[in-house]
């Protein structure tokens, strides 16, 4: 069934208007007819089984058939901190880590981040980074569409973290995998999760120590040294496998 998001203030009691994108794709390409039924999704946790009502000027109207709860998300809210990549490879970070269950990405620019766009580079970034998240909300039959925040820098993102239930830092040098199967297994569900992940460069040894004084807990991925693209995906399917659950 095709499944669409929708701004909650689309959604009227038992009637839902969709317009924009949504409205092209519905009309001109699906060619959804009066009567046939689709999904949709307030982003809020909520979906929702719709029925085609008919096309006005300018939008779809539907009437909401049945309500329930999402159950596709995870019960932690998971936050990636992701030093700020060269080329594309950010795009193909949030794709996976929506897909996987991230709550929010972060792009954030490091000591040792070679990518360091400007104002305006960074606005027109962000807007194609949420349109990836939302794209990959879809496929991935997500209930929200995770926020992807404005770039920051080390400090700000620090702050920004610091209310976490468990604060990760997965470190090149950091060793010790019985250790760190201890921290990732005392990580409950319901509790919030921020993994920071450092850029092609790595963690300045200052950017580490930082963060271990507000509580970041230093963990190892392996023996292997990963990519930057490569160790948020491989934390995400972690978490994923740690905190799913079965209802």
């Amino acid at each position: 069934m095709h499944q669409f998001f929708i701004p909650i203030d689309n959604i009227d009691g038992s009637t839902v208007r969709i317009s924009g994108e949504d409205l092209h794709h519905m009309k001109d390409v699906i060619r959804l007819r009066n009567g046939e039924e689709f999904q949709v999704l307030d982003g809020k946790g909520k979906r929702y089984r719709c029925a085609l009502s008919a096309y006005e000027e300018g939008q779809a109207l539907a009437e909401i058939l049945s309500t329930e709860d999402v159950k596709e998300e995870l019960s932690s809210e998971i936050t990636l901190y992701q030093g700020f990549p060269k080329g594309d490879k950010m795009e193909l970070i949030i794709q996976k880590c929506v897909e996987l269950g991230v709550h929010r990405i972060v792009p954030v620019i490091m000591e040792r981040s070679v990518a360091r766009p400007d104002e305006k580079a960074r606005v027109k970034k962000v807007k194609r980074y949420r349109s990836i998240a939302e794209s990959a909300a879809k496929q991935a039959g997500r209930g929200i569409i995770p926020e992807i925040g404005e770039v920051c820098s080390f400090r700000e993102a620090l702050k920004s973290a610091a209310g976490s239930d468990h604060l990760l830092l997965p470190y090149e040098a950091a060793f010790g995998m019985e250790q760190t199967r201890e921290i990732l297994s005392g990580i409950g569900r319901g509790e919030s999760i921020s993994v920071f992940i450092g850029p092609e460069g790595g963690f300045a040894l200052s950017e580490v120590e930082e963060a271990k004084k507000l509580g970041a807990q230093v963990i190892t991925l392996g023996k292997r040294i990963l990519r930057t693209e490569t160790a948020p995906i491989a934390v995400m399917s972690i978490l994923m496998y740690l905190l799913e659950e079965d209802n």
